[in-house]
């Protein structure tokens, strides 16, 4: 920092001469008394040096023509910015791009997508949310729609392929309204008009659907529309059933809910998918310690433990010198002593079988066979818990708090072997005292079974929201032709400018049944007119496109069956995700670092 002197009794400003660096430039720009006072303090300048080091790390510091610092961020020119109507298009293009991805997989006929990710591993499946979350995604707003077909999921189970295809589609016909010169936000509130219209043609059109755990058709019928799109469509009745029978075991009625903690899907590769069942208990990939100990066991108590199966040790650090051979057995013998112990402990309550969350060794193993109590060692912490949930039985810490009412029981327990692999499992059923339920399923491999799970969570969620609201509406995109020719019967009334975006939501319900027919083979323009026209001659909102060729379009005789609730909210998300890409109108990106 440079100080000149000046003489006393001067003023002006002409003693000072311009400054040598940045630091000397921040000091002539301040007041003459405080450039005089910091000549006596150091550390001024080091801390001014640093303000600068700072600086110099965001970018570059300049000065204006009156010797004000001004920073210019560093890398500014590397910075992508789209705005206005470019960013617009660029939001659409990115979303038709998902949107025509998923197309294809779309009804009874669409076809599969096989992904692969960076380890090799390959997926075949044409569930949208599955096919989402495994695409390597850069675009943001491709990333929304992943998102989308996600909260799909999540809240209904179904439907994740559609709600993506309808937001691709809204976004497309956005894009001409844009290229009329509409404004963005007079063709989101189009959109918004036209969704509460399309919701309530929805409530209008719905049927309400009977059922009781006596007449379980009705549920069957609406698992079977889920399950027909996918890979295990061959036997989907089957599944269909194993489906409902599993959400009506876990039932609350009164309160019309289901716990899904209470179902767990098991699978073991070999056999075929019409060999997977219901099991009314509960299935663990394990198998009894000792492989002479009796492999099925009837009316059982049992005991879950959670603490080690071994002689109590210090909780501290310790160390044990043994220096002589009497002194190794009579630490055998207080070993083999505990463990009689705690054998005896467990089979004085009543118990006949001992589940335990930690292992115990050989000495303890042949213990137990020896005093013909089975045990079960090594079962991880989720199966401990649903093994109490379905004996009805509580987890012991503690041996201490071991008692006869805190055994769980099962009316059979028993070791079941696959194939020539003499792989094993145990399987606890007959549990009076529980509602949870296991999924076994078989497959030809990995693939298989998998996709099996997908396809059985998807059914099990349409049954569980079926049992929450019972209206149904029916599939085959007849809903969401009804809904479009209501919309544009509200658009002709519309005065405003609203009405070319509501004509243009009412399009864009059309691209479902038009996917659905050119899934199916058929001639999309040709079918969609003759359904459109049939339902608006003969007043029925059931009709929609025949994917199965049945020769008839009468969705209610071929009990093609969608929830309200699942078709109300894919409408209500997809519209809210285009109203959000409308609004974006300026995209700030950072550029490619430099290596």
């Amino acid at each position: 920092m440079r100080f000149t002197y000046r003489p006393t009794g001067l003023t002006g400003r002409s003693f000072q001469t311009s400054p040598a660096d940045p630091c000397d430039q921040v000091s002539s720009n301040t007041p003459l008394f405080h450039r005089e006072k910091s000549a006596f303090q150091p550390w001024t300048r080091l801390k001014c040096r640093r303000l600068s080091a700072n600086m110099s790390a965001m970018g570059q510091l300049a000065f204006d023509e009156y010797g004000r610092p001004f920073i210019i961020i560093k890398d500014q020119d590397k910075k992508t910015r789209l705005s206005g109507l470019d960013a617009l298009k660029s939001h659409i293009m990115a979303a038709k791009a998902v949107a025509s991805t998923l197309r294809t997989s779309l009804g009874p006929n669409g076809l599969d997508k096989m992904m692969v990710d960076r380890d090799g591993e390959v997926t075949v499946t044409n569930d949208g949310a599955t096919i989402l979350s495994m695409m390597d995604v850069d675009h943001q707003i491709a990333k929304l729609m992943v998102e989308l077909s996600k909260s799909q999921d999540d809240e209904i189970g179904d439907g994740t392929t559609g709600v993506v295809v309808l937001a691709g589609a809204l976004l497309e016909e956005a894009e001409q309204l844009l290229d009329r010169g509409i404004h963005p936000i007079r063709i989101s509130d189009g959109y918004d008009q036209a969704a509460k219209i399309a919701i309530a043609q929805l409530d209008k059109i719905s049927e309400t659907y009977p059922y009781d755990p006596s007449n379980t058709e009705p549920l069957i019928q609406t698992a079977m529309t889920t399950l027909g799109s996918k890979v295990i469509n061959r036997c989907h009745r089957q599944m269909a059933e194993i489906a409902v029978n599993a959400v009506l075991t876990v039932a609350d009625m009164n309160r019309k809910d289901v716990d899904f903690e209470l179902i767990k899907m098991e699978g073991k590769v070999g056999g075929k998918l019409e060999d997977t069942q219901l099991i009314k208990g509960v299935i663990i990939d394990k198998e009894f310690s000792h492989p002479q100990m009796p492999k099925f066991l009837k009316d059982t108590k049992m005991a879950i433990l959670t603490c080690p199966f071994e002689p109590p040790k210090p909780k501290t650090k310790h160390k044990l010198d043994v220096t002589c051979v009497e002194e190794y057995k009579a630490l055998q013998k207080y070993e083999k002593d505990k463990f009689l112990e705690m054998i005896k402990q467990i089979k004085d309550t009543g118990a006949n079988l001992a589940i335990c969350q930690w292992g115990f060794d050989d000495e303890a193993n042949h213990l137990l066979l020896q005093n013909e109590l089975p045990a079960i060692r090594w079962v991880g912490g989720p199966e401990i818990e649903l093994i109490a949930i379905a004996t009805g039985g509580r987890i012991v810490p503690r041996f201490s708090e071991l008692t006869a009412e805190k055994l769980g029981s099962a009316g059979v327990v028993k070791e079941i072997c696959f194939g020539t692999t003499k792989d094993r499992m145990l399987v606890i059923e007959e549990c009076k005292n529980s509602r949870a339920v296991t999924i076994f399923i078989r497959g030809g491999n990995k693939m298989i079974i998998e996709e099996a799970k997908r396809a059985l969570h998807d059914a099990l969620c349409v049954i569980r929201n079926l049992v929450r609201d019972n209206r149904i509406v029916y599939g085959g995109g007849a809903s969401e032709i009804a809904c479009a020719l209501a919309v544009n019967q509200a658009a002709d009334k519309c005065p405003s400018l609203e009405q070319y975006a509501m004509r243009s939501f009412a399009d864009a319900l059309e691209v479902i049944p038009m996917a659905l027919a050119e899934n199916s083979g058929l001639n999309s323009i040709q079918t969609m007119t003759e359904v459109r026209a049939r339902q608006v001659t003969e007043s029925n909102p059931a009709l929609g496109i025949d994917c199965l060729h049945l020769n008839t379009n009468d969705m209610k005789q071929q009990h093609v069956i969608e929830t309200l609730h699942g078709k109300k909210q894919q409408i209500s998300l997809a519209t809210q995700v285009v109203k959000m890409i409308l609004k974006i109108d300026d995209i700030r990106s950072p550029g490619e670092s430099e290596d």
